[in-house]
Parts: C-alpha cells; structure tokens; sequence
C-alpha cells in the first residue's frame, strides 16, 4: 500500500519485484475498503510504503 505523506491518501496494489514500479489497484477510503483488498486479492499482510 502506498500512502502520500501530504494528503494521507492510501492506495493499495502490487509491487514489482524486478523493477521497483507499482501498479495502484484499488483506493483505501476505510477498514472496509482494506479488508474488501485483502479478501479478493488473497492477501494478509500489507506493508505501507511513504
């Protein structure tokens, strides 16, 4: 996930191993919103990159 320093807004997605780039997916607005990611995605943890 990323989030912006300046306007706290988060963003998750997928980091590529290979070159560093990072392809947004999906706005996290809320919980639900991070669990909804979580769950279609298949995915447990999250780090948060600034």
């Amino acid at each position: 996930m990323r989030s912006s320093i300046c306007t706290g807004e988060k963003v998750a997605g997928f980091k590529n191993k290979k070159d560093g780039g990072f392809t947004e997916v999906m706005l996290i607005r809320n919980r639900d919103d991070l669990r909804e990611f979580k769950e279609k995605y298949k995915v447990e943890n999250i780090k948060t990159e600034y």
